[in-house]
């Protein structure tokens, strides 16, 4: 199955085999267990933890081994803050465990003595994130390297976090096989990166990944060893008082062990309000000609700084085209002809499929993308009004 296009359930899930006995324990008041790492420490093998949103769960930090857990909330979303504790100098959850999938958790507050405490410290091999707010950690999720590791987001929001250094980010992948993020909300982080991930693949799609106003975030994307990356159907927004004038950067810090310098960029909103910069920030070292098709580059800036990128179907400039862009409502007005139907059949790259067939809704959402004559340009169709049904009811 095609993991871009797959359904709510993400198609990587990590297939852990049944235990013979997995368990539901249950956290909160009048519950078995008080705080997530008591029933984290009595659990088995491929047993569910359900945490009621109900109890207090401050300074409960804690690191395990075990695999092929589920962690999720119920009854409303749990807040574990870090309330001033850490586990092992690193984060508020340390996972060393396989397979791992986490739901419905809001986690903030992590910082360590050495300035890059995160609210999960990835450690083992495979973790899915689904339904998570991660804020105002040092780092909101850290991974270490493991290239036989899948990190999978999905519908998820990471705001405020990063310690202010420039190392720290709201998400900090390091050179795992393969992250996909989609459906999400990366915005606010502190002079750090909106994301950032020398995974050897990544898969960005349908997410909005925004600065927003006052904040003092760096790169929107970043990938400094390269690596396939498919950047598909995103909001990809900065803000006048960014750090840097990159919004996507590509291969800025060597290669190392990523021999596939694939990058393709489709069907994605960028828009940048500081007065110049460069939208994608590509090394001239990359060997494999970047691709971008269909994508709305709007404000000041530079499209591509690699002479040999292919540029297909694109438009750059700041003429007046969305709905209301002081609410980042940026849907096209009747009169952006220049980017209704005016996009091509996107195609495919690296064997797949390069066709969007969802739009990001917010906050943290889907819709399908109804696309009627020829594609847009840009991350949104005219006429959707479905986009932005919680923030922007029409």
């Amino acid at each position: 199955m095609n993991l871009r296009y797959a359904g709510s359930v993400l198609a990587l899930a990590i297939a852990v085999a049944p235990a013979a006995r997995a368990a539901t324990l249950q956290v909160g008041p009048g519950r078995p267990y008080a705080k997530p790492c008591a029933a984290i420490a009595a659990a088995g093998h491929g047993d569910t933890i359900e945490v009621d949103a109900a109890g207090n769960y401050d300074g409960d930090v804690c690191t395990w081994t075990k695999n092929g857990l589920t962690l999720r909330g119920v009854n409303g979303r749990p807040h574990i803050r870090a309330a001033g504790q850490h586990a092992q100098g690193k984060a508020i959850w340390v996972i060393a465990g396989n397979d791992t999938t986490i739901e419905n958790v809001e986690m903030s507050g992590c910082s360590v003595p050495d300035g890059n405490g995160a609210a999960i410290r990835q450690e083992g091999t495979n973790l899915t994130l689904r339904h998570v707010y991660f804020h105002h950690n040092e780092n909101g999720i850290l991974t270490s390297a493991n290239a036989a590791s899948t990190i999978a987001i999905e519908y998820s929001e990471f705001a405020n976090n990063g310690a202010g250094d420039g190392y720290t980010h709201n998400l900090y992948i390091g050179r795992i096989g393969r992250l996909v993020f989609r459906h999400s909300w990366s915005h606010h982080a502190v002079v750090g990166h909106l994301l950032k991930s020398r995974a050897v693949r990544n898969d960005i799609l349908y997410s909005r990944l925004t600065g927003e106003t006052g904040a003092s975030a760096s790169y929107e994307l970043s990938f400094p060893n390269g690596g396939l990356v498919f950047v598909i159907g995103n909001l990809i927004q900065q803000p006048s008082t960014s750090q840097n004038g990159t919004m996507l950067d590509y291969l800025s810090e060597g290669a190392g062990a990523n021999t596939d310098h694939r990058l393709f960029v489709v069907n994605n909103t960028f828009v940048n309000q500081r007065s110049a910069g460069t939208f994608l920030s590509i090394h001239p070292g990359t060997t494999q000609a970047p691709l971008a098709r269909n994508n709305l580059f709007h404000g000041a800036g530079t499209v591509t700084s690699h002479a040999g990128t292919v540029l297909d179907h694109n438009h750059a400039g700041s003429a007046a085209l969305f709905v209301d862009p002081s609410l980042y409502d940026y849907r096209l007005l009747p009169t952006a002809g220049a980017v209704i139907d005016a996009g091509v059949a996107p195609g495919s790259g690296a064997g797949e499929s390069l066709q969007p067939l969802y739009e990001y809704v917010h906050p943290v959402g889907r819709a399908p993308r109804a696309q009627a004559g020829a594609i847009d340009i840009g991350a949104y169709e005219f006429g959707d009004s479905q986009v932005f049904r919680d923030g922007f009811e029409d």
